[in-house]
């Protein structure tokens, strides 16, 4: 099976590491503990503290594998240099049509979240922009119907 490489800005590494550390450190030692204090109640058959402990250990776990997966398979992308969008670039755009203006941040998909302004290079609007420079007017297909932007600005 062949390897998926995980494309991430150095914060978005930093930011999985510290997940992993607290998983590690801190969650899965109280998860433990909690098997623990639940087997001391005695019969495990009708537990449900036992039950929901051994829950929480199989999702910490299981995050925990992931995380290790995705770190071992990362590759910190480098920011574009120059005023061309690439993964990394911090890009202001408008809205040809109704003059609206955003800032995105061009990231991996793994680190894309709408609501701080970080968008995937994999999403409509990423794909359409990677490459394109300040100035350069793009029309975007989307699922909803395509629109135009306008590149305003590339850090």
């Amino acid at each position: 099976m062949a390897k998926k490489e995980f494309l991430l800005t150095s914060e978005g590494f930093l930011d999985l590491e510290t997940e992993l550390n607290e998983l590690k450190n801190v969650r899965r030692p109280k998860v433990i503990e909690a098997i623990k204090d639940a087997r001391s109640q005695g019969d495990l058959s009708e537990n449900a503290d036992y039950d929901a402990a051994r829950a929480e250990q199989a999702e910490v776990e299981g995050r925990i594998k992931e995380l290790e997966y995705m770190l071992e398979n990362a590759k910190i992308i480098q920011k574009e240099s120059g005023h061309i969008v690439g993964l990394g670039s911090t890009v202001t755009i408008s809205y040809v049509d109704d003059d609206d203006t955003e800032v995105y941040s061009i990231v991996g998909s793994m680190e894309a979240d709408p609501f701080e302004n970080k968008i995937s290079n994999e999403s409509p609007l990423g794909k359409a922009i990677i490459g394109k420079k300040q100035g350069d007017e793009i029309e975007v297909a989307s699922p909803t119907g395509s629109y135009k932007i306008k590149i305003e600005k590339v850090d």
